[in-house]
């Protein structure tokens, strides 16, 4: 039994497919993309660069492994942004919040409405992409459709927030090239 694990071992060693050490990747392509874009263009049409230069730059990266590892790691650089931008965001609407609170303003919270807001979100994307995981049966596509579903609406979220933030007159981009 030892020597069979140690001969798969092995075999996935030499032959396996392309594994997050030796994934060849950057958020570049995709920054790049979002600063040549301009203030006309789709942003979401950015989205996924990263994860396909990798695929086709990385040996086996068209692979299930690869495609989800690829996709992986571009989902870990949103989901970054929009961490960034979620903790900005709370901490102004934390501020606003205090400063009407001492105007004797009435109007509802923001920091609160923003936390409900963004626990909500979180459940609908993970159903979402748990859905989008069920449309291939059981079968191997389900683990890349799953994480480029995770991938393409934690994108969108984040540049949601990031655009709450611009309305501050912040000018958050998060990329380079802003």
């Amino acid at each position: 039994m030892r020597a069979l694990a140690l001969v798969l071992s092995l075999m996935l060693a030499v032959a396996g497919p392309a594994t997050a050490q030796n994934m060849t990747y950057s958020f570049h392509p995709t920054t790049d993309c979002l600063s040549a874009m301009g203030e006309d263009g789709d942003p979401m049409r950015c989205v996924g660069a990263a994860a396909n230069y990798c695929m086709e730059a990385t040996e086996g990266g068209m692979s299930t492994v690869g495609m989800s590892s690829c996709l992986g790691l571009e989902l870990e650089d949103w989901d970054r942004r929009l961490n960034r931008a979620y903790g900005i965001l709370m901490t102004r609407l934390k501020a606003q919040d205090e400063e009407m609170s001492v105007m004797g303003s009435s109007a509802p919270k923001q920091a609160p409405a923003l936390k409900e807001m963004q626990r909500a979100w979180i459940t609908f994307r993970d159903t979402s992409c748990d859905y989008e995981r069920t449309k291939w049966g059981g079968g191997t596509g389900g683990g890349p459709a799953a994480v480029s579903c995770h991938l393409y609406l934690t994108a969108r979220q984040a540049m949601s927030l990031e655009s709450d933030l611009n309305d501050f007159g912040d000018n958050i981009c998060n990329h380079e090239g802003c």
